[in-house]
């Protein structure tokens, strides 16, 4: 057995080691073809079979009704902030929430294509809540409603599914996609660069309605258009094969788990842990989120010095904790808690929490 640490880092994620096994053992050779997935053809009947069986295990996972494509596209989301307002905006209105760093990089690129509505914001308080729905000022004929759902860096997460009435709703999922169910229907389109709670970096995950595909502009490169992709089965270009692969294996293994039941109640146990001792030991560690915006992915907190979050961090790394630097953006620690970080790893952490406050107070 290699050396494996408890791995909390934000992205790339820490990817289940059965995941890590099966693509190690068909490396050199998937299936008798004598060649490793990244050098197999995406034209070939086994990189087919890949793509669809993907496809079908985040169709069957979430529960996407019929009318809906499931894409696999490169340039990670950062690539959907504009591909969205390109297809979507034609110099219209749109709605975004502005909840933290990866929302305003979204709200920049659609500012390029239209106006941008700030239908509510924490940035005054650099983003410790989620907008309440009844704080949310949406514009009646807005192209599109937009969401971050979980923001890795302040550690917020929406616990509710924004109300929009006819307006399409169109949700930037990477960090806390499968880690519950959803209702899919409610949504115009949801995307996720994988690399955060779905598999390995290099893909991102696209399911979006019919609907909104054929209303998306066609004056617009072929490449940006969400039509060329449907209509191809995300193989009009060369698509980032190895990554789709790996995403498969990392559905099969969410299958294998029990779903996103399991996984929503192995989040809730993590995030009960952790949060747990955040509350118990308040006097010296200090949670960045308020209590009703608190991610279940990504635990932020800051200790009483930023000697002793660098202590820690230092402390973590002997113990084998990996990750837990805070961004600068919040400083202290943060703990990423995605599909594939066991419960064990957690209370490693709880563990060493105990053990530097008891040394530290």
């Amino acid at each position: 057995m290699v050396h494996r640490i408890h791995n909390f880092n934000p992205g790339p994620c820490a990817l289940p080691l059965p995941v890590l096994e099966k693509a190690a053992a068909e490396m050199f050779d998937y299936k008798g073809t004598g060649m490793s997935v990244m050098e197999v053809s995406h034209r070939s009947a086994e990189f087919d079979e890949i793509i669809n069986d993907a496809g079908l295990l985040m169709k069957d996972l979430l529960g996407v009704p019929e009318s809906y494509h499931v894409l696999f596209l490169g340039g990670g989301a950062s690539t959907q902030f504009y591909f969205i307002p390109m297809n979507f905006l034609g110099g219209g209105t749109a709605d975004y929430v502005n909840t933290g760093s990866w929302s305003k990089k979204a709200i920049k690129e659609a500012g390029l294509y239209g106006t941008v509505n700030i239908a509510g914001t924490s940035e005054e308080t650099n983003f410790n809540f989620i907008p309440k729905q009844e704080g949310l000022k949406l514009t009646a004929d807005a192209k599109y409603v937009h969401y971050t759902s979980n923001n890795t860096i302040f550690g917020t997460e929406f616990h509710y599914v924004p109300e929009t009435g006819n307006v399409p709703l169109i949700c930037d999922m990477s960090s806390d996609i499968m880690s519950r169910p959803v209702d899919v229907s409610k949504f115009g389109l949801i995307y996720a660069g994988a690399q955060k709670n779905l598999g390995p970096s290099g893909v991102t995950a696209v399911v979006v309605s019919d609907e909104l595909i054929e209303a998306g502009a066609e004056d617009i490169p072929t490449m940006t258009q969400y039509r060329t992709h449907a209509g191809k089965n995300s193989l009009f270009n060369t698509p980032p094969c190895w990554n789709i692969y790996i995403l498969k294996l990392f559905l099969e293994w969410v299958k294998d788990e029990g779903g996103l039941a399991e996984m929503n109640a192995r989040a809730q146990k993590k995030a009960d842990l952790i949060y747990g001792a955040i509350d118990e030991m308040g006097n010296f560690y200090k949670g960045h989120a308020e209590v009703d915006s608190r991610s279940r992915m990504n635990a932020t907190f800051n200790l009483p010095t930023e000697e002793m979050e660098k202590q820690f961090v230092a402390e973590a790394a002997k113990e084998g904790l990996g990750g837990v630097k805070g961004h600068r953006s919040v400083g202290g620690i943060r703990i990423s808690m995605y599909n594939a970080t066991a419960i064990e790893s957690v209370k490693a952490v709880v563990d060493l929490m105990e053990d530097f406050r008891g040394k530290n107070k």
